[in-house]
């Protein structure tokens, strides 16, 4: 069975193709990049996976693990349920700047919390210590008390991943999670989600704009321009003039500018290293 199964979803904005009969299959556990210049449909696509967005009369069908999420471009059924299951990691990390980060994190909660506890915020013992483990695996614990406000942006980031991790997704959508980080912050944060899919078998889709870390950090990579998918396969599959193809004059603001992909130094290339560095 697929973690995700998307079969030609097509989505409009007035005249504008965002997604064009796009058909995609991802297996259990995978970590797979979803690349491609601004405005190509990556957004697009994980906020329909998500039960964010529906495509209307555009049509199209995504099945996850088996279940439907949207059927005919419209939500299905059982999508509000199913959506428990997938975590969402924003650009701008999501979180509620006034509650403390364990607050934000016991969020992941939620879905499978009492309505009426939900609403007063009563946390059990077990969903803290739960919450309190999650932030120790991104290095976050002693930040535990502190409002979302005060940290910084790879802190809340880390933070928004401790909340998937205590939501128990079975899928992981990042999208742009590095964006607006520094290059510290932005290794951080992608070497969690890749702990995350290592150690926990989650499946991970993540949109980069950045195709180095998509090198790095994932076996595979799909990219999307004006709406299609291009390319869809591993790393080393890129080359340099493929690479100029998709991104066209924003080439040089991917952070290519080697001959080839796979000769990149220190990036991670499938079948070549077998593991991305350690969290730090």
């Amino acid at each position: 069975m697929a973690a995700l199964e998307i079969n030609t979803l097509s989505k409009r904005f007035g005249s504008t193709v965002a997604l064009d009969r796009v058909s995609l299959r991802v297996a259990p556990g995978e970590m797979v990049a979803l690349i491609g210049p601004s405005g190509s449909g990556k957004s697009t696509l994980l906020r329909h996976i998500s039960g964010l967005m529906g495509a209307g009369s555009d049509g199209g069908d995504i099945d996850v693990f088996g279940r439907s999420m949207l059927r005919d471009g419209r939500p299905a059924g059982g999508a509000r349920k199913l959506r428990a299951e997938i975590g969402f990691i924003f650009q701008q990390f999501n979180l509620v700047d006034r509650l403390s980060l364990l607050t934000n994190v016991l969020a992941g909660t939620l879905a499978r919390t009492p309505t009426r506890r939900s609403l007063l915020r009563w946390f059990t013992v077990a969903e803290k210590r739960r919450a309190m483990e999650a932030l120790r695996r991104v290095k976050m614990a002693e930040f535990a008390g502190q409002r979302a406000s005060t940290l910084s942006g790879g802190q809340q980031q880390r933070g928004a991943i401790a909340r998937a991790i205590v939501q128990q997704a079975k899928i992981v959508l990042a999208d742009e999670p590095i964006a607006s980080l520094d290059p510290d912050s932005s290794r951080r944060v992608m070497n969690m989600l890749a702990a995350v899919n290592r150690e926990d078998g989650v499946t991970v889709l993540v949109t980069l704009h950045q195709v180095d870390y998509a090198l790095r950090y994932c076996p595979r990579v799909v990219a999307l321009r004006e709406g299609r998918i291009v390319y869809d396969g591993a790393g080393e599959g890129l080359s340099a003039e493929l690479l100029k193809d998709i991104y066209g004059d924003s080439f040089d603001e991917a952070g290519i500018e080697h001959a080839s992909a796979a000769t990149v130094e220190g990036l991670y290339v499938p079948g070549r290293q077998t593991t991305v560095p350690a969290a730090c």
